[in-house]
Parts: C-alpha cells; sequence; structure tokens
C-alpha cells in the first residue's frame, strides 16, 4: 500500500527541510570561518621560521664552539709564554735565553693571530646571535598574534554553535510531530539526494528549480491531497502548497 501523509503532515516535511538546510549551513559556516585558512596560514609560517631558528641556534652552537677551542689555544700559548718568560728570567745560559726568546717571540706572533681569530669568530658570534634574536622576536610575535586568532575563532564557533542548538532544538520539535513513516522516507531521500522535500511554487520544484511538465502537473492535479508524489528532478518528497499553481 502506498504511504499516504495529510497535506498538514506534508507541510511540516518544508519546515523540517528549512531546518535541516539551516544546520548545513551552520555546519558549513563553522568549517569555513576566516580564522581558520588564518591559523592555517600561521602555522606554515611558524613552521618556516622554527626551522630557520632551528638552523640559526645550531649555527650559533657552532660558532661557540669554535670560539672555546680558540679561547683555549689562546690559553695553552698563554700558559707557554708565561712559563719561557720565567725561564728566561731564571737563566743563566745565553745560549738557552736565545733560544727561549727565539720560541717566545714565535709564540706572541701566534698568540696575536690567535687573538685576530677569537675577535672575527666573537663578531661572527654577536652577529649569529642577534639573527636568533630576530628569529626569537618573529616566533613569539606570531604566537601573540595566533591566540588573537584562536580567541576570535573560538568566539566565532561559539555563536554557530549556540545558533545550531536554537535550530536543532527547532529541527527536533519539529520531527516529532511528523508520522513516523513519513518522517522515515524523507530522512531516506534526504541522506541519498541531499533534500528530503521540496515546495512546488508556481509548477516549479524549488529543491531542483525544474518547472514540471504540464502532463506532470495534470497527474500532480488528479492526485488525492494525502498522496505522497516525488519530484522527477531532485527525488524528493513534493509538497503541494496554495502556491503550487494547481
Amino acid at each position: 500500500m502506498a504511504l499516504k501523509a495529510s497535506p498538514n503532515d506534508q507541510a511540516l516535511l518544508l519546515e523540517l527541510q528549512a531546518l535541516d538546510t539551516r544546520l548545513a549551513q551552520l555546519d558549513h559556516r563553522a568549517k569555513s570561518i576566516p580564522e581558520l585558512a588564518t591559523l592555517a596560514g600561521f602555522e606554515k609560517d611558524t613552521a618556516v621560521i622554527r626551522q630557520r631558528f632551528a638552523e640559526q641556534k645550531g649555527g650559533l652552537e657552532d660558532i661557540g664552539i669554535e670560539l672555546k677551542r680558540i679561547e683555549s689555544d689562546v690559553e695553552v700559548v698563554e700558559a707557554r709564554i708565561k712559563r719561557d718568560d720565567s725561564r728566561v728570567q731564571a737563566s743563566s745560559s745565553v745560549k738557552d735565553v736565545a733560544a727561549l726568546e727565539q720560541e717566545l717571540t714565535a709564540l706572541r706572533k701566534r698568540l696575536g693571530d690567535l687573538e685576530e681569530i677569537e675577535l672575527a669568530v666573537m663578531e661572527r658570534l654577536e652577529t649569529q646571535q642577534t639573527e636568533v634574536n630576530k628569529t626569537t622576536a618573529q616566533l613569539e610575535a606570531l604566537a601573540v598574534r595566533t591566540a588573537e586568532i584562536e580567541a576570535v575563532k573560538a568566539a566565532s564557533l561559539s555563536t554557530v554553535a549556540a545558533e545550531r542548538t536554537v535550530a536543532a532544538s527547532g529541527r527536533d520539535a519539529v520531527a516529532a510531530k511528523v508520522p513516523s513513516d513519513l518522517l522515515a522516507l524523507y530522512e531516506k531521500q534526504r541522506s541519498r539526494y541531499g533534500t528530503g522535500a521540496s515546495m512546488l511554487r508556481g509548477g516549479v520544484s524549488l529543491a531542483s528549480g525544474v518547472k514540471l511538465l504540464e502532463n506532470e502537473m495534470q497527474a500532480i492535479r488528479a492526485a488525492a491531497p494525502d498522496d505522497i508524489i516525488m519530484c522527477a528532478s531532485s527525488e524528493a518528497i513534493l509538497v503541494r502548497t496554495a502556491e503550487s499553481g494547481l
């Protein structure tokens, strides 16, 4: 036996469809709020800057190791100079003193070379530290902006959630009034085709925007008010109203 439903029950499907459309719009809105795209961009920027920071930090550590090595070499040379100076002061051998003086000359030249290298490395270290500080500041600024946008996103989603709660409550109230068999058909068509019910207005199915042919309109005019008519173009339940043009 074909499913039957009173015109009033069928009209409820239009309310139900409007609320389902509203819920779908809210879901889409939640997924497409501008803050999501902004945060995605921030995430990419943060990844790039963090990579740069890691490279800069690694470079800083390498320069630091190089500086420590040079400082160690300087300490060794200074210690040898101090030792040879003491030996010169304590020696009474002209030959030994001459040899020590020659070695001290070489050590002092070596010390001068090392100090020049040390100064250059210290300058590189300072430059690298400046770059690390700049990148750190960029990461901190981006973290602040991210937190700000996260707050805006949370507020936007909260608004959407509140509107969705209202729409869902209204949907439940309307669905409770629809006969179970009619509701089951509506849900089946909506899950399959995206639309469960469509108003027939002026001979046009609003779900598809297609104007029905005259023979289709004649068949609808001949149908009983409680007959369930399916839209051939959208597969939705076609609901007749005073605006249907019958």
